[in-house]
């Protein structure tokens, strides 16, 4: 039986273990990349692993989350991590260079290699055929300084691709329709893989979409083969050489298939507060928008913004609308400069901002109250946008142009606007915005690090009894931007972990830090996909900060519970679902014999309060018991 391209990867790159679902493989990993937001913490986490030179191919530190400086925080977390990168051998691209994704797809992605990202949407590089993880901080570090990733082996599901996109249907539509069929906990233990005809018809660009929005499926990664479309984007980049042919094995074995026909598909939208609340644009109706906001590391790419500066060209953007462009990198925006399509879209009243992931971290152009946003981001979870009561929508750079144009939620079929084929382009290399290192200044370079940064936590050995009082009861679907708020606000101090602490899960409950603070040790009750969305190890670092020593769901998305892991914080999983009604604020729980129970990979979880006990699973590898006893990931790899 033949196997998928995924797995083929996994076993070129396999250092222990076997490929096979569920099994824990160690894999060597060939690239990383980091952003500002998480990249701090992951370069002090470096810093402390005290190693020379990074063990990977090319590892690239990105600046393209903390833009604003309107103070010296977000400046010196830069000049932090340059200095780290420098001192590490990484290659640092500085801020306005453009967002990570966008960059390494352009510049450094290669078919075939894996690529470890502290940013979930790291998945994007599977347009080019590389097996791309997002993950927390620690394990990125990790793989700097030991160049080996261990994962538990996915299953792996095949989204097969027949027929071609129609008129105003575009990629996004195609990844939100996927969405709306599986929902976003429909990825989680899988790497979805995507074959058939259909796939002939999608540029890399187009792929990329795809891929990085698979992980609002919680899936561990997306992967398209590499074919003729491969070789002409990147031949388009400069990169021929960097090209290989790649596919799944006639007659692969897959987990499940899911059928996709492009020529059925129509302009979709995902409607508030999830990627997965998903019509089509036509039944959703033309509601009044107030605001449009294109691009992010989804919807950037240089052909997504030349098909909106077509729509636009000799129009006016509707006089209720603020229409901001937010480039994916100084190459596309290079290029659009040089066509006129810039002006194209300056002249229809549209506003360009930084070559940076911007509004969509909620990082300036929040909406006014009450907004309706159409954005082509990959996320609308509630007040990520800045604006608590805004309704985001998710669309396609097509239907987000031609919607600011009319002035309402349009299907741009209906529109009588024409849509022109965008002809390919060929890039010069532009290292402008790059700066390599030297073996000079890994010798000479010391570590800047300003009054911003603090330590970050470390949690100790397991105790045999762990004992803690319920701080918070939550419900599904819980989101890291729901446990550790990501905002303007914030975002300069993600360096500054007790500074944050007082932030934790404020938008649902403004009291839960100052609890933990008045008691020794607390839990966290939760529902299904505990901790989706963003790889923020900041959702668990601020948690440990706080004192909290285990969280009980019905289950976990998969970089938060690896994140809770590392920080040594215990997820534990209902044995029986129906017990999460046993546990309420205030109840005083323990652990006891947890050592012995954590070794055997089910604990018992005694209620002081009631009296009754409940058993959880644990789901924990070999691995993960040992960095758990160990109170967390670097304590277990310090005592190496």
């Amino acid at each position: 039986m033949g196997k998928p391209l995924s797995y083929k990867i996994l076993e070129t790159h396999l250092v222990s273990g076997e490929v096979a679902p569920g099994n824990e493989v160690q894999i060597k990993i060939d690239q990383t990349l980091t952003q500002d937001s998480t990249g701090t913490m992951v370069y002090l986490q470096l810093e402390a692993m005290d190693i020379g030179k990074v063990k990977t191919e090319l590892s690239v530190a990105y600046i393209d989350h903390n833009m604003l400086q309107t103070g010296f925080e977000n400046a010196d977390d830069h000049a932090f991590i340059k200095s780290v990168a420098q001192r590490h051998g990484v290659v640092f691209s500085k801020p306005g260079n453009g967002i990570c994704h966008q960059l390494h797809l352009e510049n450094y992605g290669i078919p075939g290699k894996t690529l470890l990202g502290s940013d979930s949407h790291t998945p994007t590089g599977g347009g080019l055929g590389m097996i791309a993880i997002g993950a927390g901080g620690l394990d990125v570090a990790v793989a700097m300084a030991k160049g080996t990733y261990s994962v538990t082996v996915p299953q792996v599901l095949n989204v097969r691709l027949s027929g071609e996109l129609g008129p105003w249907v575009s990629a996004k539509d195609v990844i939100l329709h996927v969405l709306k069929r599986l929902t976003v906990k429909g990825g989680v233990g899988k790497i979805i893989e995507y074959t058939g005809d259909g796939v002939k018809k999608l540029s890399v660009t187009d792929r990329a979409t795809i891929a990085n929005m698979g992980a609002e499926l919680g899936a561990t990664t997306s992967i398209f083969p590499s074919d003729e479309n491969t070789l002409a984007y990147l031949r388009s980049q400069g990169r021929e050489q960097d090209y290989s042919p790649l596919c799944a094995d006639v007659g692969a074995a897959y987990c499940g298939v899911l059928e996709v026909d492009l020529s059925t598909l129509a302009p979709l939208a995902a409607m508030p507060h999830s990627p997965d609340n998903v019509d089509t644009v036509k039944n959703i109706g033309s509601i009044k928008i107030d605001q449009v906001a294109i691009g992010s590391c989804t919807n950037s790419s240089y052909t997504d913004l030349m098909k909106v500066a077509a729509i636009l060209k000799g129009k006016k953007v509707h006089p209720n609308v603020s229409l901001v462009i937010s480039p994916g990198s100084a190459r596309t925006l290079s290029k659009l400069a040089e066509n006129g399509a810039l002006a194209d879209i300056i002249n229809s009243g549209a506003r360009i901002i930084e070559n940076a992931c911007g509004p969509c971290i909620g990082m300036g152009q929040s909406p006014k109250s009450g907004a309706v946003s159409l954005r082509t981001f990959n996320r609308n979870f509630k007040g990520r946008s800045g604006t608590q009561d805004a309704g985001v929508y998710l669309v396609s750079p097509e239907t987000a142009a031609v919607s600011a144009i009319c002035g309402h939620l349009a299907d741009g079929s209906d529109t009588g606007v024409a849509l022109p084929e965008i002809p390919s382009e060929t890039f010069a290399k532009n290292d402008s915005f790059i700066v390599y290192p030297s073996d000079a200044d890994m010798q000479s370079t010391g570590v800047v690090m300003g009054p911003n940064i603090k330590p970050f936590p470390r949690n100790s050995r397991l105790a045999d009894e762990v004992a803690a009082s319920v701080a918070l009861c939550l419900g599904d679907n819980v989101t890291t931007d729901d446990i550790m708020p990501s905002d303007s606000r914030l975002l300069p101090y993600r360096s500054n972990i007790p500074y944050l602490s007082d932030f934790c899960f404020e938008k649902i409950d403004s009291g839960f830090a100052k609890r933990c603070r008045e008691i020794d040790g607390c839990a966290i009750v939760g529902g299904e996909n505990y901790g989706q969305g963003s790889s923020r190890e900041h959702a668990a670092l601020v948690p440990l900060y706080l004192k909290v020593k285990f969280v009980l769901a019905k289950s976990f998305a998969r970089i938060h519970r690896s994140n809770l892991i590392n920080s040594g914080i215990l997820p534990l999983v209902f044995e029986h679902p129906a017990d999460r009604s046993e546990f309420q604020m205030g109840h005083d729980l323990v652990i006891e014999n947890a050592v012995s129970q954590v070794k055997n990979k089910t604990v018992t979880v005694k209620n002081k309060t009631t009296g009754k006990s409940c058993t959880f699973l644990t789901h924990f590898s070999d691995l993960e018991v040992l960095m758990i006893l160990h109170g967390g990931k670097i304590n277990y790899i310090k005592s190496e």
